[in-house]
């Protein structure tokens, strides 16, 4: 995953504040895009939530699985904050569910519930 992201750039399709394009009540509570010259299980890039701090360095992969699509995806979080993590998280809806994978080589902050 490091390599992926020291050799490819970040393409954010969806800013901060902008509104999902299916559903227009979902509004993205950071910027999100993906990584250019990879594959996802969508057929398209990796997607990549980008946190306040603003940088590559690897948060963690959320594990996302879409009970009406019946559809499984990764995503990388780059440079998120617990705060981050928590509005990310509450962007899912009832019909996602959502797993956090933590890097295991970054210090873990205890999340706010």
């Amino acid at each position: 995953m490091e390599l992926l992201l020291q050799n490819n750039s970040i393409f954010i399709d969806r800013p901060k504040h902008s509104a999902h394009p299916r559903y227009p009540e979902m509004i993205y509570p950071l910027d999100y895009g993906y990584l250019e010259n990879t594959m996802s299980s969508d057929g398209d890039g990796i997607d990549v939530w980008l946190g306040s701090a603003n940088t590559k360095m690897l948060t963690g992969i959320l594990c996302t699985f879409d009970k009406l699509d019946r559809d499984a995806e990764i995503k990388f979080l780059l440079g998120c904050s617990s705060n981050d993590l928590n509005e990310i998280l509450n962007f899912y809806n009832d019909e996602m569910s959502v797993l956090y994978v933590p890097n295991p080589l970054e210090p873990n902050e205890k999340l706010s519930t």
